[in-house]
């Protein structure tokens, strides 16, 4: 059964549809306890305008409010609300905005969601920004990680962690293989010999580790030959088929009220779930024709057999470059007043040689592996 908006939809497939138009107004003509999953990325509170359009941070939990009311009321008693939302910088200062801890908080005090778990998405492939703070003053890393807020009505939500597995890192596939000690460890956890069981693949964490680096996909390539702009704020496929994959079935209602190029949309349809995509942007619909024009009965993306597919990201051990010499002495002023490009250069350039003479090329680099 397809979903069947009261307006008519810009996109219509065999098991949903993508509407142009307010969200709210969308989400009105729902019943109430009829979806299964909210799955959506929202315009992040930024202190900076983006072309896509975003909410200033400071105003941000008064913005969202009237959503999360109509969430709360479309949503079944076992469905699931996943909100990735990246954080923000305060204007001017090396300091983060609360917003989207703020928006949490109100959704579990102010609209009574439950916090399933919250969920860490490292992107390894973003660049070292704040450029300001990082690249130019030092004195922050760079920001890689987007905020995931798993909620549901109930503390109950429907979920199979079944459906997530992820392969066994090296050192566990040494351990399933020349066995280890069973007995109680310093933090009190007492490991047992059925912790050697082999049950094929791992628990995953709540990091998730996917790079955003989508360049010539079916989609851009739709765009570019039509003349359509490619939305910039598109979080990878990987992401939104996590949690389907995870928290709903076949057949069950996926929503997302904040489209962008309805990649939620694309990946309901290929795992068979009804889904409804509401965007304000017309040209950014037009684009989204892309994901399923010539795309009819296109097969899973995943194929176990493919090698690939054991092949995860690893974080690398924080202290690979650590040695005795920690180069220029920390700051007074925490990097307030900006240094002399000239003498920042020359500090970079001898940590560089220090490190070069004792061995940290990048060959030693990577042969020293990272953490499993």
């Amino acid at each position: 059964m397809t979903v069947k908006p009261q307006r008519k939809p810009f996109i219509e497939t065999a098991h949903g549809a993508a509407v142009l138009g307010d969200a709210l107004d969308a989400l009105a003509t729902l019943p109430e306890s009829s979806v299964d999953l909210i799955m959506t990325s929202p315009p992040f509170g930024l202190v900076r305008k983006k072309e896509y359009g975003n909410v200033d941070a400071d105003r941000y939990i008064e913005w969202f409010r009237p959503f999360a009311a109509r969430f709360h009321a479309v949503l079944k008693n076992s469905g699931s609300l996943v909100i990735d939302i990246g954080g923000a910088w305060n204007q001017g200062r090396p300091t983060r905005h609360l917003y989207h801890f703020k928006l949490l908080i109100a959704l579990c005090e102010e609209f009574n969601f439950h916090l399933a778990q919250d969920f860490y998405w490292w992107n390894p492939s973003k660049l070292p920004t704040p450029a300001e703070w990082v690249t130019v003053r030092r004195i922050r890393v760079k920001d890689a990680i987007n905020t995931i807020w798993w909620l549901g009505k109930t503390p109950w939500p429907k979920a199979s962690n079944r459906r997530v597995l992820q392969p066994y890192s090296p050192s566990m596939k040494d351990l399933l293989t020349n066995g280890y000690r069973a007995k109680k460890r310093p933090s009190g956890h007492d490991i047992s010999d059925k912790f050697a069981v082999n049950n094929g693949a791992a628990i995953p964490p709540n990091l998730i580790a996917v790079p955003n680096t989508e360049s010539n996909s079916h989609y851009i390539r739709y765009c570019q030959e039509h003349g359509l702009p490619v939305h910039p704020a598109r979080y990878p496929a990987d992401l939104p088929e996590y949690f389907i994959r995870m928290l709903t079935e076949r057949g069950d209602l996926v929503i997302d009220p904040f489209a962008g190029s309805c990649m939620t949309g694309e990946i309901a349809e290929r795992l068979h779930r009804r889904w409804l995509c509401v965007e304000l942007r017309e040209d950014y619909l037009k684009g989204a024709l892309g994901r399923f024009k010539g795309r009819e009965g296109s097969k899973a993306k995943h194929d176990p057999s493919k090698k690939e597919d054991t092949n995860f990201y690893r974080i690398p051990r924080p202290g690979s470059l650590w040695s005795a010499d920690e180069g220029e002495p920390l700051r007074e002023d925490g990097g307030k007043k900006r240094a002399d490009r000239k003498e920042a250069g020359k500090s970079g350039k001898n940590l560089k040689n220090q490190n070069q003479s004792k061995g940290f090329s990048a060959v030693a680099i990577a042969a020293r592996g990272t953490a499993t």
